[in-house]
């Protein structure tokens, strides 16, 4: 199949989908329907890692969900992301073996556009980081029950190539990490060894679950 071929389907395989969840949001609104529901809500499994650059290491995140409400008038949503806590390893100076287990607190809805031509989708989440296990040199290292970002990380992530939002697929993003605080003697550490920006995520969303 000639390329510019396959790139007008996959399109309007997308526009399809994004059509047929509106449609379903506006036969829910109708008047005389068994339900007053006007927003369409679905929920989706959620997998996926994050590149934290300064450190130079990859967290594995998930399996988690994302349930999302959306106006099928606007293509405004808004959703919930939720993530299990994930624990990964790098080495501090190239030498030093570090394992720090990281929770993830919503700080706000997760709010978004689904563009209702296209399909594509834009999100915004504010997500407070907040580090509940850390181990140097194979030695715990007490942090606390508060030692957490100062402020809110957030996180813009975009639809990728073949993204559907019936069928799911991978959202993307960079973003900022700012400095932590109440970690106790090991702020200092925390500070000089994670904040900093050009951090990536990469989500992968399964097929979506519907009502």
């Amino acid at each position: 199949m000639p390329r510019g071929l396959r790139s007008v389907r996959a399109r309007q395989a997308a526009v399809s989908g994004a059509a047929t969840l509106v449609a379903g949001g506006m036969l829910l609104a109708m008047p005389g329907a068994a339900s007053a529901v006007t927003h369409v809500h679905a929920k989706y499994k959620v997998t996926g890692s994050t590149f934290i650059k300064k450190p130079n290491f990859t967290l594995p995140l998930g399996p988690g969900t994302l349930a999302a409400d959306l106006n099928p008038s606007t293509g405004n949503l808004k959703a919930t992301l939720t993530l299990p806590d994930a624990t990964g390893s790098f080495l501090q100076f190239g030498v030093i073996p570090v394992t720090a287990t990281t929770r993830f607190i919503n700080a706000a809805p997760t709010t978004g556009k689904l563009n209702l031509n296209t399909g594509a989708v834009t999100t915004t989440s504010k997500i407070t980081l907040r580090i509940v296990s850390l181990s140097v040199a194979g030695v715990n290292v007490p942090v606390g029950d508060s030692c957490q970002t100062s402020s809110p990380v957030v996180v813009t992530v975009k639809s990728q190539k073949g993204f559907n939002i019936l069928k799911g697929g991978q959202l993307a993003g960079s973003y900022t990490i700012g400095n932590f605080q109440d970690c106790k003697l090991a702020t200092a550490l925390i500070n000089l060894t994670i904040p900093g920006s050009g951090n990536t995520i990469t989500l992968t969303l399964g097929k979506a679950k519907l009502g």
